[in-house]
């Protein structure tokens, strides 16, 4: 045995230890690898296997769709014989390239769906025969798709889809923003017509979280950590001149009577001293 062997065995045989202590679903056999195996080619094959291996988030979509989430595992497809496993691709998606490992015994063919310049691309699998397994890649215009093909006697998924991490912080980022609009306080008016375009400059503990107007008043919202100590001074700044201008506190809001294009506030004296500056506009 020569060292490279011996290197190879003794590394593999401390990633089977170490998959065992983490309950890894893919264990390596180091008698199987080890010949002809350097340490780096069996780490890379030991990440691969837990990729590859690991369970991930799979969810029902409508119409009994499988849905996996991309780029969290290697998606396992089960087809079976005499029968059709339909995979959907996000719609707009353009495929570029289909390789199969096994090309004898799986056909896949392509199908679309959907209105031109939004069709979804389907690629329809059909195994030969029960028990066999192999990959498959797909090359697209936004992504690269690895699956693997396992085929069974009679149970399969009629369809299977994705759902994609940046869909679902798009989601996640709608919801927010409604959830944040729907409990804006003081304002008389929908949530939707509120002007937001307002940016804070300067530091100061009392610090504004956010301005906003709904054309008449406007609303400066201060962190809670505010409530029970002294506010700041709002002077607006109108004709190149310090306004006073009616304003009260409610709790954490300054609701000021009036629909502000620049202001300062202000707390303390000489160098205790702290100011902030309101504009209209994005700087």
């Amino acid at each position: 045995m020569n060292f490279r062997t011996k290197i190879a065995r003794a590394t593999l045989n401390a990633i089977v230890i170490v998959s065992i202590a983490m309950g890894s679903p893919f264990l390596l056999s180091s008698e199987a690898l080890a010949d002809g195996v350097t340490a780096n080619e069996a780490k890379g094959i030991g990440i691969s296997g837990q990729w590859r291996g690991s369970r991930g988030l799979v969810t029902k979509g409508a119409d009994g769709k499988v849905v996996f989430l991309y780029g969290e595992i290697q998606p396992s497809v089960v087809c079976s014989p005499l029968q059709v496993c339909d995979i959907e691709l996000e719609a707009g998606e353009a495929v570029r390239d289909v390789l199969v490992g096994d090309t004898v015994r799986w056909k896949i063919e392509p199908a679309t769906s959907g209105a031109d310049g939004g069709q979804a691309v389907h690629l329809i699998v059909k195994p030969s025969e029960p028990g066999i397994v192999t990959s498959m890649v797909v090359t697209t215009s936004r992504r690269t798709y690895h699956i693997q093909l396992k085929s069974h006697q009679a149970q399969y998924m009629a369809r299977v889809g994705f759902e994609y991490p940046e869909d679902v912080s798009a989601k996640l980022a709608d919801i927010n923003a409604r959830m944040e609009a729907s409990t804006i306080p003081g304002a008389g008016v929908p949530a939707e017509q509120l002007q937001f375009g307002y940016s804070i400059s300067g530091r100061a503990g009392w610090r504004p979280s956010r301005v906003y107007s709904d054309g008449i008043k406007t609303y400066i919202q201060f962190p809670r950590s505010i409530s029970g100590q002294d506010a700041p001074v709002l002077f607006v700044i109108s004709g190149g001149q310090n306004r006073i201008v009616n304003y009260r506190m409610k709790n954490d809001m300054m609701i000021v009577d009036y629909h502000v294009d620049k202001a300062v506030l202000v707390s303390g004296v000489g160098w205790k001293q702290e100011k902030v500056t309101i504009r209209r506009g994005r700087r």
